[in-house]
């Protein structure tokens, strides 16, 4: 590249090093200089002017902007059209940024002339944010460096994009008698914004006594939901492998995995596994929003990149934080997203009033599996999915079954004439929805095998434009529960006697929908002491 003065009058092709202002125009720094551009350069009797001259074994910024862009690029990374010799690259979703540091500084040591930088490893990244930016220093680099560029690029490039995955969280707070209440709603909530601001919802929320039996119980009801992440912070903070919390893990099945982080605040961060189920034990101050050690472990799990003590051992530098207050946060953090359409209100109609006659003397709905209420799991279930809202009908040993549900976030609707069958319980549930309710999703408690992921992909399959029954089915066969339209509240309604509303479904035939499941959970209830015994712990279920 040719660099330096030059006359006005040889200038046509010269890139303007600098901005000229002439009398009829101004002539910005990088233009390219046309034949025009000379005739009124040497009209305003501008002898020379500064700018460079590209060689034959050369490419102009841009291009050379763009082609190394390129070759940093990898999955779920753009790079957006070059301009003044800089490309900018973008993340394509929401996610986790994963650099290769060691490329990076290699690039960078191939040539002054072609740069690049990246937002740090690991950084938590929006959609369409700016992960990184290549900026070409002069106005042309010889095409040798955008060779060395690919040579030390490799076969895999130094940007990576992993998006989140969303999963289904359920968190569980052991409490004391010290434990206020005030300290509960502050780690509720810190925990929720955590878990949505990474693209997934706190679909279980479970209260217990700090205790191994307490918490392994509240633990069987997170994975019976369909929870595939478990969060555990305890009335006290882990002490050791074999403190309270890590000892409730283990019973239920669980791996401890690594337990301690070289982060500060969150030292005593514990991992564990429960089959494919990560759990964390939380450090105490995750009961704040400020970062601290659980923000470096929470969105690899949700960018499903496995954790491993060795990971962790390896977070030290960097990992003395300084804290953020609320009301130090960056302006851009307050910045309000653009209106969208709201969802589907969507609610649950947990039906649990029936005198379960063939249980003999005990209510069926109280029977437990794996120290877990029949009706309890089903509320579970429907409280860890997308449901706007979960209404549970009760009848038979009315106290008994609202007693099981205490803190549940559900709404209980009593229903005087059960004994007239389950029509009269989906009248006293239908009549009790506000009227804002798009649909209903009709369940069984009696169902132990349903999860929030059923829940869920019934609520996903509903289109408001164009509103079905949607029906699960397994192998041909259909099952329970069913998403039912507003539109046919009316006639649901008007059914009466012992059943439901399965009848509607041969009349509106044609408006039916099936949605395909992964397995025969839809169709396990319990009716009687022989099934309950069969039924033991549920088995797990298939993705």
């Amino acid at each position: 590249m040719i660099f330096g003065e030059i006359p006005s009058a040889e200038a046509e092709g010269v890139r303007l090093a600098h901005t000229l202002k002439l009398p009829q125009l101004t002539l910005k720094k990088g233009r390219v200089l046309s034949a025009t551009d000379v005739a009124t350069l040497v009209a305003s009797s501008v002898a020379r002017i500064v700018g460079a001259r590209v060689g034959a074994d050369e490419v102009d910024e841009d291009q050379a902007a763009a082609a190394a862009a390129a070759l940093v690029a990898g999955d779920h990374v753009v790079a957006k059209p070059p301009y003044t010799g800089r490309c900018n690259l973008y993340a394509r979703a929401a996610g986790l940024l994963k650099v290769d540091g060691d490329c990076v500084t290699r690039l960078n040591r191939v040539s002054e002339t072609l740069t690049i930088a990246t937002l740090p490893p690991w950084t938590v990244v929006a959609k369409d944010q700016r992960i990184a930016t290549v900026k070409v220093i002069p106005f042309a680099v010889a095409n040798q460096v955008i060779a060395d560029w690919r040579a030390a690029t490799g076969v895999a490039p130094p940007l990576t994009l992993l998006p989140f995955r969303p999963r289904r969280t359920a968190l569980i707070l052991s409490v004391s008698p010290s434990t206020g209440e005030r300290q509960i709603d502050m780690a509720s909530a810190a925990s929720r914004t955590r878990v949505e601001s990474l693209g997934s919802k706190l679909a279980l929320e479970l209260r217990c006594a700090h205790e191994v039996h307490a918490l392994r119980q509240s633990i069987a009801q997170a994975l019976a939901a369909g929870c595939d992440l478990l969060l555990i912070l305890g009335a006290t903070i882990s002490k050791d492998r074999a403190d309270i919390v890590p000892t409730a893990i283990a019973a239920a099945g669980g791996a401890i995995e690594h337990f301690g982080m070289p982060v500060e605040p969150g030292n005593m961060l514990l991992t564990a596994r429960i089959g494919q189920v990560p759990v964390l034990n939380l450090p105490g101050c995750a009961r704040s929003r400020a970062p601290n050690g659980i923000d470096f472990v929470l969105p690899r799990l949700m960018a499903d990149l496995p954790v491993t003590g060795a990971d962790i051992m390896a977070m030290g530098v960097g990992g003395l934080i300084h804290a953020v207050e609320d009301d130090e946060a960056p302006p851009e953090a307050a910045q309000e997203a653009p209106p969208s359409m709201p969802p589907p209100r969507i609610a649950v109609l947990v039906l649990a009033a029936g005198r379960s006659t063939r249980m003999g003397p005990r209510n069926k709905l109280l029977c437990e599996i794996d120290g877990v209420p029949l009706v309890r799991r089903a509320v579970n279930a429907a409280c860890a999915s997308r449901a706007a809202q979960v209404l549970v009908v009760t009848g038979h040993e009315a106290a008994g079954v609202a007693a099981a549900l205490v803190d549940r976030p559900v709404s209980v609707v009593h229903n005087p004439d059960h004994a007239l069958g389950m029509s009269t319980s989906l009248r006293c549930g239908l009549r009790a929805l506000p009227t804002d309710t798009d649909a209903v999703i009709v369940m069984l408690a009696d169902m132990p095998r349903l999860t929030g992921e059923d829940v869920d992909r019934l609520i996903c399959a509903f289109d408001p434009a164009a509103p079905a029954v949607l029906v699960p089915e397994y192998n041909g066969r259909r099952g329970n529960p069913i998403l039912w339209p507003r539109g046919y509240f009316a006639e649901m309604m008007s059914i009466v006697g012992d059943t439901g509303a399965r009848a509607l479904l041969e009349q509106h035939a044609d408006a039916v929908r099936p949605v395909p499941f992964a397995d025969n959970g839809i169709f396990d209830d319990i009716d009687t002491p022989e099934q309950l015994q069969l039924a033991g712990t549920p088995e797990p279920k298939r993705s």
